[in-house]
């Protein structure tokens, strides 16, 4: 099986394209190649398949083999391996997701895809709510991005210590289900700094429906200005709401392709 692995801001994927066939037992695969000891390494894998209604589809499992119905970073990188691949020439197109489709706009230059601008839908948002954990109160900021999110407005998102907090609030009792939880800060309206615990992931470099989460909260919360810069420790996405829609432009790369044998001294791999 051939995988290519991408990253947007250091949220890396493993795709494989399974246009013409799908592997078996994909949350198992996912928990395997996501490994980055004993497998390839990333935040979760992503199957590339025909469209029902767009010109893709997007099927996203995250590391613990949990699936995911939306990935900002993991879909730009959708646009560009369906691009330089030579899968597509088209340079606008309609990504199915479990969320719904999707809109991308690829920036190429030099005849790949440098940038990506995905449409990421409107933010259901919805009023905050407090919760405890570890002994702390925080504010919190439900919002829906296609996937579930709570936004946590702090001074410095770099000294709360999102290891021991963020599993707590992934699933804390009082959201109901398990969500993404995102601690944000606004220095001023046109920049927010964040940092993200993925639900079924957990620490990663980047989240772009996290980061979209983060901006519509600052929106309705009047922090953030209708065009604001997100920065995340991977690097920096630039975010801004068309009408009640918000639209995220940022990198996609290909970091490295290979290939995964079936089977290794008789045992099957996958």
């Amino acid at each position: 099986m051939r995988f290519t692995k991408m990253e947007g801001l250091g949220n890396d994927y493993i795709y494989v394209n399974c246009l013409r066939e799908t592997p078996e037992n994909l949350p198992a695969l996912a928990r395997r190649l996501s490994d980055r000891h004993f497998g390839v390494g990333a935040d979760g894998l992503i199957c590339i398949k025909p469209g029902r209604r767009g010109d893709f589809a997007m099927e996203m499992y995250n590391a613990d083999g949990s699936r995911g119905s939306m990935c900002g970073n993991g879909i730009r990188c959708v646009g560009k391996y369906v691009y330089d691949k030579g899968l597509t020439r088209k340079t606008c197109l309609t990504i199915d997701t479990d969320a719904g489709p999707r809109s991308l706009e690829l920036h190429v230059r030099g005849g790949v895809v440098r940038a990506v601008t995905a449409d990421m839908g409107e933010a259901g948002l919805l009023p905050p709510m407090e919760v405890e954990a570890a002994g702390e109160r925080f504010t919190l900021h439900p919002v829906w991005m296609g996937n579930p999110h709570g936004v946590i407005f702090c001074k410095n998102p770099e000294e709360v210590d999102l290891e021991r907090l963020g599993p707590l609030l992934e699933d804390h009792p009082a959201v109901g289900e398990r969500i993404n939880v995102e601690f944000a800060a606004c220095p001023d309206e046109e920049n927010l700094s964040l940092r993200v615990w993925e639900r079924g992931s957990g620490i990663t470099l980047a989240c772009g429906t996290g980061a979209c989460a983060a901006f519509a909260a600052g929106l309705r919360e009047g922090k953030c200005a209708t065009r604001a810069l997100a920065h995340l420790p991977g690097g920096t996405l630039t975010l801004e709401r068309r009408g009640e829609r918000i639209y995220m432009t940022g990198p996609a790369r290909i970091v490295f392709e290979g290939e995964l044998p079936q089977k290794e001294e008789g045992k099957e791999i996958i």
